[in-house]
């Protein structure tokens, strides 16, 4: 397996160099104790505790797997230990009010630290990682009460959540959930159904588990507009943070998946369970998406993830493994043959992988910024604050979600090629990295699902075309700051086209759209595609001109850190930056070619 190295100097880089995180911390109310020296402290101590702890845990959990026995699961040998450590390290609270036991840390420490682990141990960090947006959820929508008793022990790590959304008969449409909450005298609910694809659902590792559930009151109108959320926790939940009487909640199995082994995904059963409504009635999707976004901004973090875990590993096997002689003369003549890395086509996946890591990285790093300016707003109890933030940050949700998660699992792919058929044996971890990769693609809305939310409803249906036009207008400001550097032209000029056609594939869309209802479908793979790529040289171009200034000027790193990410950026805009024309010719297609075809006809028997 590919030893796990946290990628620190590049999040410095990021941090401190292209997007000015102190600035950003300090203007941030409350945000003056993340000083600079507190925040690389707690860098480093993530990095020992991911590279040490999690990495040696991450395939040996994969081959043993969870037990499942007459409703309880055991987690791989490990895992309870070091779960035990993540919460003594109090990991979970970074970035939680104090009021609640946290550190009152803003929140994108916490998605630095999930950058982290999830590279170093993707199955690992999803017990936690669900935790976060229970949460959330419970801290926008919860009343004080539900606050009060639930929070402390989320926080500190001693109990887990869930988010408990689709059933076996409904996958993404919600509007097909059919658990009961049947009202109780005093106050509570009792709800019975199914629940299915359960992350973290039951485990040893913590002493309770705190599901967010989906389910209908008795009264409730047909589809999603009947569909109310509730707190439904494993064990009773006491006033003073223990745990009661065992509820009515029970696994009914786990999943035998095609990778992320070592985290349970589990059939929930409800039987008559105690639960709590969170929220007003018949508005519990609405909340949902609280967690919900929470979750896709994980998921595209696993797409940064594993693009960097397969780097981590193809990159040294790529200097070390010889084939043949370089097409252009022998590149180590005191060897039998010339390392891979000093083939073309190699270099292509590797650079491939490099780009998609870190401008994904970058990508987060930024939609980070906005999730600390939401959460102040949620702290504060400022709902204006809250909704723009939130708008700013929906609009780059399912770009970063299922653009990011397409391309990681493409470099994970690409790690795999590298190897050659040695890339298929297990031993060598890659193969396990596709494997875990695979699913992010999958869950928490698939990549058609993103497509569907960023063209449908960010773009057409919210804003009328606002969010892209917002967004490139501030591609244009930077294009225009950078404009007489000469150096940078060649960036500057091909991210002003990009930004130009962003805008009119968006009003062609919309106007076909008023023609065709079929075609927002069938266009918005290729949107999604397109927003991501555009989204992606707009930050290679921003790291591009920061290496520039600090080449010029001198800055925290020797001078071939900063020539690799201008040559990486160079890689980008000229190899894969290309792929938005094959997009935006498809995404205008007539819809004819793909609706045409009678549904009895996709197969004669």
């Amino acid at each position: 397996m590919p030893s796990y190295k946290a990628p620190l100097r590049d999040m410095r880089f990021l941090m401190n160099e292209v997007f000015d995180y102190p600035k950003h911390y300090a203007n941030l109310p409350g945000g003056e104790e993340a000083t600079p020296d507190l925040v690389d402290a707690i860098l480093e101590e993530a990095a020992k505790y991911c590279e040490q702890v999690l990495a040696p845990l991450n395939q040996p959990g994969d081959e043993e797997g969870c037990h499942f026995n007459n409703g309880e699961v055991t987690t791989p040998k490990g895992f309870k230990e070091a779960y035990e450590q993540y919460v003594a390290g109090g990991w979970q609270g970074l970035n939680y009010p104090a009021e609640f036991g946290g550190q009152g840390l803003p929140m994108s420490m916490g998605l630095f630290r999930s950058e982290m682990m999830g590279t170093a141990n993707w199955s690992f960090t999803m017990y936690p990682g669900l935790s976060i947006g229970c949460i959330n959820t419970i801290m926008l929508h919860g009343d004080e009460g539900q606050k009060a008793t639930f929070l402390p022990p989320l926080v500190e790590g001693r109990w887990t959540g869930t988010m408990c959304l689709t059933e076996p008969q409904c996958g993404t449409d919600l509007g097909q959930v059919k658990t009961r909450a049947e009202p109780q005298p005093d106050g509570s609910y009792k709800l019975t159904g199914t629940k299915i694809f359960i992350s973290a659902g039951e485990h040893d590792l913590a002493e309770n588990i705190i599901h967010i559930v989906l389910a209908r009151l008795p009264d409730a109108p047909a589809g999603t507009r009947g569909i109310s959320l509730f707190i439904v926790p494993k064990f009773i939940a006491n006033a003073d943070g223990t745990t009661g009487d065992r509820n009515t909640v029970a696994a009914g199995s786990i999943e035998h998946k095609m990778g992320i082994r070592a985290s349970a995904t589990c059939v929930i059963n409800f039987d008559e369970a105690t639960g709590y409504l969170i929220g007003p009635p018949n508005k519990g999707l609405e909340c949902m998406f609280t967690f919900m976004n929470t979750a896709r901004i994980g998921t595209a973090i696993q797409g940064v993830a594993h693009a960097e875990q397969s780097y981590q590993g193809s990159l040294p096997y790529a200097k070390e493994r010889r084939s043949m002689r370089a097409l252009s003369g022998k590149k180590e003549p005191e060897q039998v043959a010339d390392a891979l890395i000093h083939h073309g086509d190699v270099r292509r996946m590797l650079l491939t992988q490099k780009a998609v890591a870190e401008g994904g990285r970058a990508m987060v790093y930024f939609a980070a910024q906005y999730a600390d300016n939401m959460a102040v707003g949620i702290t504060n109890g400022d709902k204006e604050t809250y909704d723009y933030w939130d708008d700013k940050l929906g609009f780059l949700t399912p770009i970063l979600k299922g653009c990011l998660t397409e391309l990681g699992l493409e470099a994970a792919n690409l790690g795999m090629q590298v190897f050659g058929g040695h890339g298929y044996i297990k031993e060598h971890g890659m193969e396990q990295i596709a494997r875990d990769a695979r699913i992010s693609t999958l869950y928490e809305g698939t990549t058609g699902i993103q497509a569907l939310d960023l063209l449908g409803r960010k773009v057409l249906l919210t804003t009328k075309g606002k969010a892209v036009r917002d967004f490139t207008a501030d591609i244009a400001k930077f294009c225009r700051d950078h404009v007489g550097n000469k150096q940078m032209r060649p960036f500057i000029w091909e991210l002003t086209k990009i930004a130009t056609q962003w805008n009119y594939l968006t009003v062609r869309i919309m106007l076909q759209a008023r023609k065709d209802r079929e075609f927002v479908g069938t266009a918005s793979y290729d949107f999604l595609m397109y927003s991501g790529y555009a989204t992606l040289a707009f930050f290679w171009a921003k790291m591009a001109a920061v290496a520039f200034e600090k080449l010029e000027k001198g800055g925290n790193d020797e001078p071939a850190f900063y020539q690799a990410k201008i040559q990486t950026a160079e890689f980008y805009f000229e190899r894969l930056l290309p792929r938005t024309k094959s997009h935006a010719e498809t995404m205008l297609k007539p819809t004819k070619s793909l609706m045409q075809l009678n549904a009895d006809h996709f197969n004669f028997e």
